[in-house]
């Protein structure tokens, strides 16, 4: 015989240890963000890489596996999404710090990711749901790319730039596009 409180504790235990596995993951990219930019910073270059791509990695499966069993939360939303902002700022500071990537480019980068946090913040709190679309998705995808370039810089020189500086100046561009998509989108949120 089956008893109902034990399919619920069963329920509840395994949504715990997914959510406690996904906390993990988004804890990785925190403490991934600092080991990155002094990685960056000493030359070490291809470990850098890795522990980046590590990082980005968990952002792909925290995302699907939260779907997927059903424990996504507000906060939980909010925590993935400002490890990979951290993940992503501290990247970007390092590189510029090396010569490896353009403090212009990371200004819109960074600049579109505060704002971005701070349009997240105000929607929510008038109620509204703030979901990723897919143009952010895609954005994410495109500047993990950009940068694991710029971290490994490549000898390959396109039209007298490097393939990495080409691909952060497009994922400044995809980066831009998709905040003022978002502004545009939840402009009305922000009037009321």
């Amino acid at each position: 015989m089956r008893y109902a409180h034990a399919d619920v504790e069963a329920g509840t235990l395994s949504s715990l240890r997914s959510s406690r596995m996904l906390a993990a993951g988004t804890g990785l990219r925190v403490v991934a963000a600092p080991a990155v930019m002094a990685l960056v910073l000493n030359a070490s270059y291809t470990a850098a890489a890795i522990v980046f791509v590590v990082a980005a990695v968990t952002d792909w499966f925290d995302g699907r596996l939260a779907r997927r069993w059903g424990v996504t939360t507000r906060l939980g939303a909010f925590l993935d999404t400002t490890a990979d902002k951290l993940l992503v700022a501290t990247a970007l500071i390092a590189l510029v710090s090396v010569h490896r990537a353009s403090p212009w480019v990371a200004f819109i980068i960074i600049g579109r990711e505060f704002t971005i946090l701070g349009l997240r913040a105000a929607v929510e709190s008038g109620g509204r749901r703030f979901d990723t679309s897919m143009l952010g998705k895609w954005k994410a995808t495109v500047q993990f790319v950009a940068i694991t370039l710029a971290i490994l810089r490549p000898d390959v020189v396109i039209a007298g730039a490097y393939l990495d500086q080409w691909a952060m100046v497009i994922a400044a561009l995809v980066t831009a596009w998709s905040g003022i998509d978002y502004i545009v989108q939840f402009a009305a949120a922000l009037r009321e």
